[in-house]
C-alpha cells in the first residue's frame, strides 16, 4: 500500500496525457505499436539469409519425403509386397500429413515458426536415417514401414503452416511473396535432386543409402540452423518436447504390459491362478509409488544440488534423472528378462519388480512438467496424456499383431525396452526443470523498481 501511495500519482503518466490530448495519444500509440512491429521484421540481409536456409530446408524436406517412392520398387522385390501393399506404404504418409497441419501452426505463431521448423526437421530426419533399420529389424516390415511413413506425416505436416507463421512476423509484406515463392520453389529442387542423385545412390550403394543420407543431412541442417542462426535457443521447447517424449514412451509401455499381461501369463502358464498375477504386480505397485514420491521430496529437501550438463542448461534437476534411470532404465532390465523367463514364480517377481519400479516416473514427469511450466502444467500435462493415450493404443494393437506375426512374447518385450531406453535417452540429453514462469516475470517486469 505505502508503495501504491508513494508512486500512485506519476505511476501512469500517460493516462493523464490521455485525458489531457487524447486523439495525440492516441496516433502517437499506433504509431509506437507499428514502430514495434517493424522492429521485429528481419533486416534484408538476415531475409536472404533466412531464404537460402529455408530454401535448402524445404528442398531436404521433399528428399526425405520422396526417398520412398524413389525406393519403392526395390524394397517391394525386397520384402515381396504387391501393389497393394506398397500402396498401403506409400498412402500411409498422408494420413498422418493431414493430422498436424493446425496444430503446426497454432504452436509457430505462439512460441515460433523457427523453432517448430528446426524441431519437426529433426525428427523426421533421424526417422528417415532411421527407416532401413527398421524395415530389417521388424519381422513384419510392411507394417513398420506403414507406420513410420504415417509417423513421419506427422513430423513434416507442420512443416508448412510453420513457414507461413515465420513468414508472418518476421518478413515486411512487400517482400513476403517473394520469400515464399522461393522457399516453396524447394519442393520441385528437392525432388530433382532425390530423383537424380538418389537414382545414382540406388543404383550403386543399394536402397538403404538414400534413407540414410537424406535423412543425416536433414538433421545436420536442423543442427546447424539452432547452432548459428537460432544462436542456441529454443531450448524450452526441446524440453517441453523432450518432457512430451518421455511421457509418451512411459505411458504407452505401461498401458501395453496393462493390457497384455494376463494374456501373457495365461499363454505361458495355462494352469496358473489368476488371482495371482493380476493381483501381485499391483499390490507391490502401491508401496512403491509412495515411496518414490517420498524419495523425490526428500531429494529436494535435501538441496540437491544441479550441476551444468552443459552451457545451455540451468536448472536440471538430478532427483529426476535417479527416478528415470529407475522407472524407465532398470525396468526395462526386467522387462527384458521376462523374454527367457521358465517358471511362474520368477515371471511374477519380474513383471512385479518392473510394475514397481515403473512407478516411479509418477514423482518425475509429473512434477517435472510443473518445474518447467507451472502456470500451464495442467494443459501441458494433458497433452503429455493424449500421447501417450494415443501412442498406446498404436503400442496395444501393433503388441497383438507382433504376437501373431512371430509366436514369441519376446518381441512384444523387446519393443516396450526399446521405447522405455528411448524415453530416457531423450530425457537425460534434453530435459531440464526451469521455472519458466518465473523468467517470464523477470523479463516482463524488469523496469519496476521499488
Amino acid at each position: 500500500m505505502a508503495i501504491l501511495q508513494k508512486h500512485g500519482k506519476n505511476s501512469c503518466p500517460d493516462l493523464a496525457s490521455i485525458k489531457e490530448n487524447p486523439a495525440d495519444n492516441i496516433g502517437q500509440t499506433g504509431s509506437q505499436k507499428k514502430w514495434a512491429e517493424s522492429s521485429q521484421n528481419w533486416t534484408r540481409p538476415v531475409a536472404r539469409v533466412w531464404t537460402v536456409v529455408l530454401l535448402l530446408g524445404t528442398c531436404l524436406l521433399y528428399c526425405a519425403r520422396v526417398a520412398m517412392p524413389i525406393c519403392a520398387v526395390s524394397m517391394a522385390e525386397r520384402f515381396s509386397w504387391s501393389k497393394r501393399e506398397t500402396g498401403m506404404v506409400l498412402g500411409s504418409f498422408f494420413w498422418g500429413y493431414c493430422f498436424t497441419q493446425v496444430l503446426g501452426g497454432y504452436v509457430s505463431d505462439r512460441v515460433g515458426g523457427e523453432k517448430v521448423l528446426m524441431l519437426s526437421a529433426a525428427a523426421w530426419g533421424a526417422m528417415t536415417a532411421f527407416t532401413p533399420i527398421l524395415a530389417h529389424f521388424c519381422s513384419q516390415p510392411i507394417v513398420s514401414m506403414t507406420i513410420s511413413r504415417f509417423l513421419m506425416g506427422l513430423l513434416q505436416g507442420v512443416h508448412y503452416p510453420s513457414l507461413a507463421s515465420l513468414c508472418s512476423q518476421k518478413v515486411v509484406e512487400s517482400e513476403r511473396g517473394f520469400l515464399m515463392s522461393t522457399v516453396g520453389s524447394g519442393s520441385y529442387l528437392g525432388t530433382l535432386v532425390i530423383g537424380g542423385i538418389g537414382s545414382l545412390m540406388l543404383d550403386l550403394y543399394g536402397w538403404e543409402s538414400v534413407f540414410y543420407i537424406s535423412g543425416l543431412l536433414s538433421v545436420l541442417w536442423a543442427y546447424c540452423m539452432w547452432k548459428y542462426l537460432l544462436k542456441g535457443e529454443g531450448i524450452l521447447l526441446i524440453s517441453l518436447d523432450a518432457v512430451i517424449i518421455t511421457h509418451l514412451c512411459t505411458a504407452s509401455t505401461f498401458f501395453t504390459l496393462l493390457s497384455w499381461l494376463p494374456t501373457f501369463f495365461k499363454d505361458t502358464f495355462p494352469d496358473a491362478k489368476g488371482w495371482v498375477f493380476n493381483v501381485i504386480p499391483w499390490f507391490v505397485a502401491i508401496p512403491s509409488s509412495l515411496f518414490s514420491g517420498c524419495l523425490s521430496d526428500h531429494l529436494i529437501s535435501q538441496g540437491t544440488k544441479p550441476h551444468i550438463l552443459h552451457k545451455y542448461t540451468h536448472h536440471f534437476l538430478f532427483k529426476d534423472i535417479r527416478l528415470f534411470f529407475f522407472s524407465m532404465g532398470v525396468s526395462s532390465v526386467f522387462t527384458l528378462f521376462l523374454c527367457g523367463t521358465t517358471t511362474f514364480p520368477t515371471a511374477v517377481a519380474f513383471v512385479s519388480a518392473t510394475m514397481g519400479l515403473t512407478t516411479f516416473s509418477h514423482s518425475g514427469v509429473s512434477v517435472n512438467v510443473q518445474d518447467l511450466a507451472p502456470s500451464c502444467a495442467g494443459a501441458l500435462f494433458g497433452v503429455m496424456n493424449t500421447c501417450g493415450a494415443f501412442t498406446g493404443v498404436i503400442m496395444v494393437y501393433f503388441s497383438g499383431y507382433l504376437i501373431e506375426a512371430t509366436g514369441s512374447w519376446a518381441s512384444v518385450f523387446g519393443l516396450i525396452t526399446v521405447l522405455n531406453l528411448l524415453g530416457l535417452g531423450t530425457f537425460l540429453c534434453f530435459a531440464e526443470a526451469r521455472r519458466v514462469d518465473i523468467e517470464l516475470a523477470k523479463g516482463r517486469y524488469h523496469n519496476i523498481h521499488i
